[in-house]
């Protein structure tokens, strides 16, 4: 997979909203920190369009999109929040002038799917932070951001995990396990075999959970991975049938006959400590 260029002082970053609508106060936090890293936030009015819950029609966001991922002088785009919508307008996107200056696509959640057309198109992306939310207290995760724009990294320890280390140069694939699914069968969903499979998700009832778990093992994507990379599951619902387990004990009985290591509860997702992760 292709690095885009690591970000400097003077590097533009541009903040879109390619699904749910956002206001100016979602993003002040965001702006504030982009300018106090050397960095110069780009936006306009065009960022707080409103078309029922999105920020804009699908030809308008897509068209803000485009301009960004059009721009030479772009270094970095963060999406300002996801919700549901980009899945909506990837077929509307042009990516040739993309690749003549690629930059680094920021975001979680929603924004999988655009991680997934990077993965598609041979390019790295970061599964981090969105703008919303730099409102937070902690800091780490956005430290954890600025380390990956700019290619410096440290080490993340896990309690009673395996490592990561013998995958060294294993590309990592996925995000959010919803949008995942419903990329399902479809050009973007990214190739699986011989990669880590990095799955997170909220606010779902655990009997989804397992229905999504079992059709990505029955399309075959689960079956040649060389490890299963695990983030938050949380705020998980049980139906007034229950399912009997967990999130953790889904996951765990639909890739048990393979054999490949399972790497739990990584920090990043919807949680406060989202650490950033370099996908592709």
């Amino acid at each position: 997979m292709k690095t885009p260029q690591y970000l400097k002082k003077g590097s533009k970053i541009a903040i879109v909203a390619p699904a749910w609508k956002v206001t100016p106060e979602k993003i002040s936090a965001a702006v504030k920190w982009i300018e106090e890293k050397g960095f110069v936030p780009v936006y306009d009015d065009r960022l707080f369009a409103e078309y029922n819950q999105f920020a804009g029609d699908d030809d308008f966001r897509a068209s803000v999109l485009q301009e960004y991922l059009d721009r030479n002088d772009i270094d970095a785009i963060f999406c300002a929040r996801g919700g549901y919508g980009t899945i909506r307008i990837i077929d509307k996107l042009d990516f040739t002038k993309f690749a003549e200056h690629p930059k680094w696509i920021v975001g979680f959640s929603d924004v999988t799917v655009l991680h997934a057309k990077m993965q598609q198109l041979g390019y790295q992306s970061i599964h981090g932070i969105m703008s919303k939310n730099f409102e937070s207290d902690d800091k780490v995760p956005m430290e954890s951001l600025y380390e990956a724009l700019t290619g410096k990294w440290h080490a993340v320890e896990m309690q009673g995990s395996a490592s990561l280390k013998s995958f060294e140069g294993t590309p990592i694939v996925g995000g959010n396990l919803s949008v995942l699914y419903s990329m399902l069968g479809s050009d973007l969903f990214p190739e699986t075999d011989g990669k880590i499979l990095f799955i997170e998700d909220i606010d779902e009832y655990l009997y989804h959970i397992d229905r999504m778990m079992m059709a990505l093992k029955r399309a075959g994507k689960l079956s040649h991975l060389k490890a299963l990379l695990v983030g938050a599951f949380n705020d998980m619902h049980e139906s007034s049938l229950p399912i009997g387990m967990t999130a953790r004990e889904i996951i765990a009985e639909k890739v048990k006959e393979y054999g490949y290591p399972v790497i739990w509860d990584y920090p990043a997702g919807h949680i406060d400590n989202n650490l950033a992760l370099v996908l592709g």
